[in-house]
């Protein structure tokens, strides 16, 4: 299941309002390269992803990620995006962003849920 939301995406080159998927499948949180090259630089992963598309079998091979910042529900959270050629969507917000910042999908309601603790700076 996915909820769709337009947010404010901002790198060390600039920012953008792009059209974010929600997606609890993906593990990963990706951005399509042309989006990218526009807000931030990208770095090049150790080791080349494979990473299998919604169709079974078929695999795409991401290169690169970006770190970059987004703007949900008056919350600046960041994350590393996989850089994916040929993504049909601008920006998707897989699980390991939703986990790290603890942001939850209410289905019924369409809602994204945050919880502001979670992006509090604690000092040890």
């Amino acid at each position: 299941m996915l909820i769709e939301r337009d947010l404010i995406f901002r790198g060390s080159k600039g920012k953008s309002e792009l059209h974010a998927l929600f997606d609890c499948g993906a593990t990963f949180s990706c951005i399509r390269h042309d989006i990218v090259e526009k807000l931030a630089p990208t770095d090049p992963l150790v080791e080349v992803l494979p990473m299998e598309t919604a169709s079974e079998g078929n695999f795409v091979h991401v290169e690169n990620k970006a770190l970059l910042e987004f703007f949900l529900n008056g919350l600046r959270l960041s994350d590393e995006f996989m850089v994916v050629p040929h993504l049909s969507e601008e920006v998707l917000i897989g699980a390991t962003t939703m986990q790290k910042w603890r942001i939850k999908l209410d289905f019924e309601t369409d809602e994204v849920i945050t919880d502001p603790r979670a992006a509090k700076l604690k000092l040890l």
